[in-house]
């Protein structure tokens, strides 16, 4: 039990740490003090390397994200408007910050990481490893027949950096009280589904 808690204070404080930071000027020292541990080595100890780290952070949004997208992929099911795969492509990781409450730090952790090199495959492997992100993306397949697969390719990387980047920037927002465009996240995950079908469709 003690473990599991020191565990979550760790995941916590990295998560923080890596938003606002960066992974890589982040070190397990600090993570270690911010998660109030007095052992520099606790990171280590129970997470071994920073890759592992940053895996165990992304499974902990991972699975309720998951759940949220099965859900409204069983609604779906054989659907050939393109604009009902693109909402199961944004609003489970929306509705998911949205009910964390604020401040938050995923969406920040997720786009520093995405920009690291070194770990920028581990988010990926993970997200692709989603049994209900494959039936989204097989979804959207189905919706453009005709789109050429490097086109398509092409358009799915825009997609992830328009999802990554806007809900980083809607959270640092709210976590800095900023005014956003939208007034919720709701409407924020409507304004990226609005931009994502337009893209694929240009």
């Amino acid at each position: 039990m003690r473990a599991q808690a020191t565990r979550e204070a760790i995941l916590a404080a990295a998560e923080r740490l890596f938003a606002e930071y960066g992974v890589i000027a982040v070190s397990n020292r600090q993570i270690s003090e911010a998660a109030g541990q007095g052992n520099n080595t606790a990171v280590g100890y129970h997470f071994g390397t920073k890759a592992d780290l940053v895996r165990a952070i992304v499974r902990r949004h991972m699975a309720e994200m998951e759940r949220l997208r099965a859900v409204m992929v069983d609604e779906a099911v054989d659907s050939i408007d393109l604009r009902v795969w693109v909402a199961c492509l944004v609003r489970p990781s929306t509705a998911h910050l949205e009910a964390l409450g604020s401040p938050t730090w995923y969406a920040r952790f997720a786009a520093q990481v995405m920009t690291d090199p070194d770990l920028h495959g581990v988010m990926v492997d993970e997200a692709l490893a989603s049994p209900s992100l494959q039936a989204v993306l097989d979804g959207i397949n189905r919706c453009l027949p005709d789109l050429p697969k490097p086109v398509r390719a092409e358009r799915d990387d825009m997609a992830r950096h328009l999802i990554v980047q806007m809900t980083a920037e809607r959270e640092r927002a709210l976590a800095e009280n900023r005014p956003t465009p939208r007034s919720s996240w709701h409407d924020a995950a409507t304004g990226l589904i609005d931009a994502i079908v337009g893209l694929m469709r240009a």
